[in-house]
């Protein structure tokens, strides 16, 4: 006689995984800022989470980054895993940010402004 399901065990680890997460397991998610030539890199890993719970929001000049988790993709209820927040600086260009999934982090690449559109003063020469 089985006491334990393989259905239950399929239906309650996802919510065990997410039990630790919120009590202070190790599962947590950590973000990096990569300066690079043309832009910044912003890396968030996240174990266990997958790439459709992932959201990133822009507003003024504020980055949002966080993840949720729902028992079924339709639900309405969705539990919050972690949320990061940073303050951009003017010198990135907010226009062309993109964000991707790549292996097992998630990836937000924001480009620096175009130099030629910076105001600069020019210095007066005498003849």
């Amino acid at each position: 006689m089985k006491l334990i399901s393989p259905e239950f065990i399929r239906t309650i680890a996802p919510q065990l995984d997410l039990l630790n997460t919120l009590g202070g397991g190790i599962a947590q998610a950590t973000m990096r800022v990569d300066k690079r030539e043309k832009g910044v890199v912003i890396r968030v890993a996240a174990p266990s989470v997958h790439p459709e719970n992932f959201h990133v929001v822009l507003h003024n000049q504020q980055l949002t980054v966080y993840a949720e988790y729902r028992h079924e993709p339709e639900a309405t209820l969705a539990a919050p895993l972690f949320i990061r927040s940073l303050e951009l600086p003017d010198t990135l260009d907010l226009s062309r940010i993109d964000a991707v999934h790549e292996g097992p982090e998630l990836l937000v690449r924001i480009p620096y402004q175009d130099a030629t559109n910076q105001p600069r003063e020019i210095n007066i020469r005498r003849q």
